[in-house]
């Protein structure tokens, strides 16, 4: 038994990682994990539904499309909303905005919602459904990025980004693995409806977090609120860089909403192969952050960023040229490593730079330029293999990518020398 610097008493396990102390950030872990367990599940069985009821490859970009356009076009809005309300009101708000909406795509999955409504009508359904998700999910992103800083010291912000992304990337592993799992074994319906019930349960771990101080109680014009967010990740390159780099070496080198046509087509699995194709980039993902939690990443940040992207751009490149499920599986898996490596960087330049008052916004931007950019690769990957083939779509987009990467290397000079105590240093 030790205290800490706090005189907080630490013991056992949790006692080297005094974040995992704090009980509200053990149910914003929860919150975490379960909305990327949920989310990620719900999106597998929808790319698999999709396809294999339509059989072309572009449906499945549309499908991206469909998320990325709400994603973008309400994020300025929903981080000016956020940062006037109450952060858990605004979390509790979205998760159950989720569940009506898993519950609505339940129905529609069912057989007689099917046989009523045919071919055509149920797959533009499930559009303006994704669709309405992709508005939720401009508000969830501001909302949980804000109370994230609320909920975590400043001091523990490397420490507590590498758990949340850990818990995230759990998510992101064991839900397309149980989609793919219920789908051989009950199908479409049996996945969406434990997607309903997983939703439900979220609501609990929410109120055991207090509600949190409003920090921006100043109301400026709307337009002037909006821009701000813009205005400051525009005129912090490091931010701005990482910003960038993520979202083009994602937009360009994402694979994912190809792999039911991997699947079927090339690598010629079944289900479950699928579920363990769409896992692979998570399990390798949580095995980097299970490192970076107990050995966090605190010199030379953003050259370990480039290294990173690059790792990840050549891992598919070869994803693409691959006909082996093994040597596929592996490269998705090293994929899921080096971006993990990114997602801490990143994340951690973004909290350690933003103003508390600005947090909401900020996200926001994030929202736009970052994580949009997985749909938005979603749909680019459908339109090129619609265009190029799948394989040269693949192969192309990761070549892109060591483009993007060389040329954000030499542009931002200020990414190269970030230094993650040096900017904690500023606030304390």
């Amino acid at each position: 038994m030790e205290q800490d610097d706090d005189g907080a008493i630490r013991t056992g396990f949790f006692g080297k990682n005094p974040v995992l102390q704090n009980k509200e950030f053990l149910s914003f872990l929860s919150i975490r994990f379960g909305l990327m367990f949920a989310l990620n599940m719900q999106v597998t069985i929808i790319f698999y539904w999709i396809y294999q009821i339509t059989n072309d490859k572009l449906a499945l970009g549309l499908v991206g499309l469909a998320e990325v356009i709400p994603a973008v076009g309400f994020s300025l809005f929903a981080g000016h909303f956020v940062d006037l309300n109450e952060k858990r009101k605004m979390v509790l708000f979205c998760i159950g905005s989720y569940v009506l909406l898993s519950a609505c795509l339940f129905g529609l999955s069912t057989p007689y919602s099917f046989s009523s409504l045919g071919i055509h009508t149920t797959q533009y359904s499930v559009y303006f459904l994704v669709f309405i998700g992709g508005i939720i999910r401009s508000f969830m992103g501001p909302s949980v990025f804000s109370l994230f800083g609320l909920v975590v010291p400043r001091k523990h912000f490397a420490n507590g980004t590498s758990w949340s992304s850990m818990a995230m990337q759990t998510g992101g592993v064991l839900g397309p693995l149980t989609a793919g799992l219920l789908i051989a074994l009950d199908g479409v319906v049996a996945g969406m409806f434990v997607v309903v019930i997983i939703m439900i349960l979220l609501l609990f771990p929410i109120l055991h977090i207090k509600s949190k101080p409003i920090l921006k109680k100043e109301k400026e014009p709307i337009l002037q609120s909006l821009s701000q967010g813009i205005r400051f990740v525009v005129k912090t390159p490091a931010l701005l860089g990482a910003q960038l780099l993520d979202m083009f070496s994602v937009l360009f080198g994402g694979a994912v909403a190809l792999l039911p046509v991997f699947q079927k087509e090339i690598l010629h699995v079944d289900e479950v192969g699928f579920g363990l194709l769409r896992s692979a980039p998570g399990i390798g993902a949580l095995i980097t952050l299970g490192l970076l939690a107990f050995m966090p990443l605190r010199t030379h940040p953003g050259k370990k960023l480039f290294v990173a992207v690059t790792g990840f751009a050549l891992s598919i490149i070869v994803f693409g040229l691959s006909t082996n499920f093994v040597l596929s599986f592996f490269m998705l898996l090293l994929s899921g490593m080096f971006d993990a490596v990114s997602v801490v960087v990143r994340s951690t330049i973004l909290q350690l730079v933003t103003p508390d008052n600005m947090r909401g916004r900020v996200a926001a931007v994030n929202t736009m330029f970052v994580s949009s950019s997985n749909e938005l690769g979603d749909f680019e990957s459908g339109v090129m293999a619609h265009w190029l083939g799948t394989v040269r779509a693949v192969v192309t987009g990761g070549c892109i990518t060591l483009g993007v990467i060389a040329v954000t290397f030499f542009s931002t000079p200020e990414l190269q020398k970030f230094d993650f105590e040096e900017e904690e240093a500023k606030k304390v």
